[in-house]
């Protein structure tokens, strides 16, 4: 079982198409294939970078294409129910026990109202999750005065994680006549904090630059 099985993966297609949906409907910014993929890419790049094994690179990428699918059958602990259906899925396939349980329990725990980094799997999903932050996930630009998660996404111009062994960084440029660091941190800080237990876990820091100012 690889990642590209899974992206071609006709049930966890169907997953991701109603999740993004569903998430369409109640306001949220964008959860379709697009933020999948670059949360499965970015994870990947952190084992990489930090220089874990080759396999867990591939079940860190299997996890972050499949981490929202739980947003199919509700948003409140869709992280649960995205683990709950990625059992199902992988279990038909020739994936180990032990590979399918990285990997459930990777989704199960990245959101931050219920979950935390308790590997090096969950902890790259964690950061490239929620360091996944940038205009083009505001799929209704004429909210963006009446709600803060639009306002602050669409306030971000520039994002880029930068990853070493001694800190993982990332860098945002934000239109601060658009949204306050205050009205970011509101949203953000939990993230934020969980990004930096996580990259602890990692045997590493998170450090957190805005407009070339460090911040975190």
């Amino acid at each position: 079982m690889t990642y590209a099985d899974i992206v071609s993966n006709e049930d966890v297609k169907a997953l991701i198409d109603k999740a993004s949906k569903n998430l369409d409907v109640l306001g949220f910014t964008d959860h379709s294939a697009a933020h999948t993929t670059l949360v499965a890419t970015r994870a990947a790049l952190i084992l990489s970078k930090l220089g874990y094994s080759g396999k867990e690179t591939e079940l860190v990428k299997i996890a972050g294409y499949m981490h929202d699918i739980g947003n199919a059958v509700n948003r409140t602990h869709h992280a649960e129910y995205g683990a709950l259906l990625a059992n199902d899925i992988l279990s038909k396939t020739d994936m180990s026990i032990v590979d399918r349980v990285t990997v459930i329990s990777a989704i199960s725990n990245h959101d931050e109202s219920t979950g935390g980094a308790v590997d090096a799997v969950s902890a790259a999903l964690i950061i490239a999750d929620k360091t996944d932050v940038r205009r083009s996930r505001v799929k209704q630009v004429e909210h963006i005065t009446s709600d803060i998660h639009d306002r602050v996404n669409f306030a971000v111009t520039g994002n880029t994680l930068e990853v070493t062994p001694e800190k993982i960084t990332l860098y945002l440029e934000i239109d601060e006549n658009i949204c306050t660091m205050y009205e970011y941190f509101d949203i953000f800080l939990g993230r934020m904090l969980m990004s930096r237990a996580a990259a602890e876990t990692l045997g590493t820091k998170f450090k957190l630059v805005v407009n070339d100012n460090k911040v975190l």
